[in-house]
């Protein structure tokens, strides 16, 4: 619920959304067991076969499963519903993008964390720990993980196959890699017994989490100068008053009904100049290779919204 209230201009449907949170919680998860058996067995298997140095087998187990095979695993099987997603009519920019991730990646930390909730239910001060550091850790590890991978797709997605691909490519890596980071350090600190490493990632852990809460509501700020921007434009052509603009801009105006005509549909109103606005938007981003559904929805939105400011619409 916080994550869609976040969404401040142009929330996502509950059902889209729940969507994504169920896929995280059950697909991925059912699809990076298969996987992580798969993949931890084929690098046990080499481990054995082409070890000719003296080296701790069950050490680099330890290290291998956590580090590499959970990233490479998760992250991709979280991912697979953000690749539908994405191309859903109500998917808009990297704001959206932020929110489907952090959905899908909730799903999946809720479900994690039920199994070591039951894991370690034997000794109550673990199990208080475990709790602890599962839900207010782990948890948002992963929905900022796929969070970070969702932005990347959205800020990619009007602008063509190969910066969609290139963007892609970039974000799984970077969420691979704030998830070896995280289960990294976890893991050396359980080998080598020391404390330090345990918590420092408590605390470089919400460094990162706070780079992308900024890069989120700059995202934010991002969609109020488009929605002001491209309103502007309807405006000077009449199609709506010259004022409105500023304040749809505005997520704290917008909320009030006095700056809307009488007999107008306040909450028709604001979601359909909120629409046009991002329509124009991908338009322009997508220029000569911009489906016809795009164009006809610009001018289907531009007829839906004078037919509002007339009260002519319900």
């Amino acid at each position: 619920a916080t994550i869609w209230w976040l969404d401040r201009y142009d929330r996502e449907p509950i059902w889209l959304l729940g969507l994504t949170f169920l896929w995280g919680a059950i697909g991925s998860v059912l699809a990076a067991v298969l996987g992580s058996i798969l993949i931890d067995g084929v690098i046990h298997l080499t481990m054995e076969l082409g070890s000719t140095i003296d080296l701790d087998l069950s050490t680099a187990r330890a290290i291998s499963g956590p580090v590499l095979v959970a990233p490479l695993v998760e992250e991709p099987a979280k991912a697979v519903v953000l690749l539908y997603v994405i191309w859903n009519r109500h998917f808009d920019n990297m704001t959206d993008g932020f929110v489907y991730g952090a959905a899908a990646g909730l799903g999946f930390g809720m479900t994690e964390n039920l199994m070591y909730f039951v894991s370690v239910s034997s000794d109550v001060a673990a199990w208080g720990s475990t709790v602890l550091i599962r839900t207010f850790y782990s948890a948002v590890m992963h929905a900022t993980a796929s969070a970070i991978l969702g932005a990347s797709l959205g800020f990619a997605r009007f602008r063509g196959s190969l910066v969609l691909t290139s963007s892609g490519v970039a974000g799984m890596g970077l969420a691979m890699l704030v998830h070896a980071l995280w289960n990294g350090l976890i893991t050396f600190s359980e080998l080598t017994g020391g404390e330090g490493l345990f918590f420092a990632n408590l605390i470089i852990f919400p460094l990162e989490v706070s780079m992308v809460f900024i890069v989120f509501q700059i995202c934010l700020l991002e969609e109020s100068w488009t929605i002001e921007r491209e309103l502007i434009e309807e405006a000077r052509d009449g199609r709506l008053p010259e004022a409105h603009p500023k304040i749809l801009a505005s997520w704290l105006q917008r909320l009030s009904t006095r700056w809307v005509p009488e007999g107008v549909d306040h909450d028709l109103y604001v979601q359909t100049a909120t629409s046009l606005a991002m329509r124009k938007k991908q338009v322009r981003q997508m220029g000569a290779h911009t489906p016809s559904f795009y164009r006809d929805e610009v001018d289907r939105l531009r007829r839906q919204l004078e037919l509002v400011l007339k009260g002519r619409w319900s």
